[in-house]
């Protein structure tokens, strides 16, 4: 094999454009063929995709096809456990687009398959590739800032209007999306919470708000808190009401502190560990000497979509080891999935979670709603380059 053939599945959920230009881009790989049960993309799909390109209104027929070699899926988060289920027994290797999916349980299953298939299974956090997590990585697990004892992550910055809520009739329901801020803007903050630290919590406390500052039935504000095995508490602060919103991740260990925020990471690095330092010093008041280092970071936020597509690409063609595999999602899942668990339960939820209480309550929600959104209508909202 000398080129990945590429089939995506719900090509509208990516914006169209972007969809075919991000395989296009990506040395050896090409697109064959894309599926969408929209009529509408479908019409966009053979007025602007190459003859070569098949397109197909259901997924059976698309898995059929043999037409690619990989399957991209893209579709609302509901479907992806089973698309990917699907793709994987009809003998393809997978890439989702985040989150992994709705609630764990699904996911699990979808990581069986995974496992079961001798096929390779990604999963698009593009955020892995932005330079700064990637280097807080680094420092955090060759142990430059020692043991963690805080993590700290403030990501308000995700203002959505009512307009963006009422441009579709899926968007922010437990039905169509199976949650709010948690599902649909965070996903990749709540992977790289984990992923840089090497961690997960051993509980969460959490405090969600529906339709705090919207017309919506899901949380649109929400204030985490968690422990860690090791007595490390963390907290993660978001919502999509607040203007102007905050970007900030601040990491605190044996040896100072590190911060992410307006683009840069800053480390303040202790001389002597604060362990070592409180074991020797005598004076009563006084506090480890403090450097502000400069850590060097390759400018921009990396490679994104495309490095994870030119990743997977050489992951099958060469053997390249996965960034994002696609097991992994299920980490920042189990998050989101904990935090709702514990807001209406109004308890503390130990992990690992119990995911089929999860999924009762979840149910419950559903079947509860009567929701109704002023508006379904108008413009579809152009969505690429957000994700």
């Amino acid at each position: 094999m000398n080129k990945v053939r590429f089939g995506i599945i719900g090509i509208g959920n990516m914006g169209s454009s972007h969809a075919l230009s991000l395989v296009q881009d990506i040395q050896g790989a090409e697109l064959t063929a894309v599926c969408d049960t929209n009529p509408k993309r479908l019409e966009w799909a053979h007025e602007h995709l190459p003859d070569q390109v098949l397109a197909f209104s259901n997924p059976d027929d698309f898995f059929a096809s043999r037409a690619m070699d990989t399957v991209l899926i893209a579709t609302p988060h509901y479907d992806h456990p089973a698309l990917a289920v699907q793709a994987f027994e009809s003998g393809y290797h997978v890439l989702i687009e985040k989150p992994a999916g709705v609630y764990t349980k699904a996911v699990r299953e979808m990581n069986r398959a995974a496992e079961a298939s001798d096929k390779l299974f990604g999963i698009m956090y593009n955020q892995r590739t932005n330079p700064l997590y990637a280097k807080l990585r680094e420092l955090v697990l060759s142990g430059e800032l020692g043991e963690i004892r805080r993590t700290n992550w403030i990501i308000t910055n995700w203002y959505r209007s009512q307009s963006y809520y009422d441009s579709g009739g899926w968007r922010a329901t437990w039905a169509g999306e199976g949650g709010g801020v948690l599902l649909n803007q965070d996903p990749h903050q709540l992977d790289l919470w984990q992923w840089t630290t090497g961690m997960m919590p051993t509980r969460v406390r959490a405090f969600c708000h529906f339709g705090k500052y919207r017309n919506i039935e899901v949380e649109d504000d929400v204030t985490a808190y968690v422990e860690y095995s090791n007595g490390a508490t963390g907290l993660f602060v978001t919502t999509t009401g607040e203007a102007p919103g905050t970007n900030r991740y601040e990491l605190t260990g044996d040896n100072g502190k590190i911060v992410i925020e307006d683009g840069k990471l800053t480390f303040w690095r202790l001389r002597v560990p604060e362990p070592q330092f409180n074991a020797e010093f005598t004076g009563g008041f006084g506090q480890p000497e403090c450097w502000k280092c400069d850590i060097p970071i390759h400018e921009g936020e990396g490679s994104q979509h495309k490095g994870i597509l030119r990743n997977f690409t050489n992951a099958i063609l060469h053997g390249e080891p996965l960034l994002a595999p696609g097991k992994d999602g299920i980490h920042g899942l189990t998050l989101s999935n904990a935090m709702h668990l514990s807001s209406w339960t109004e308890d503390w939820v130990e992990l690992p979670l119990d995911e089929d209480l999860y999924h009762a309550k979840l149910q419950e929600k559903i079947e509860a709603s009567t929701f109704r959104k002023a508006s379904e209508g108008g413009k579809t909202l152009d969505v690429s380059g957000t994700h």
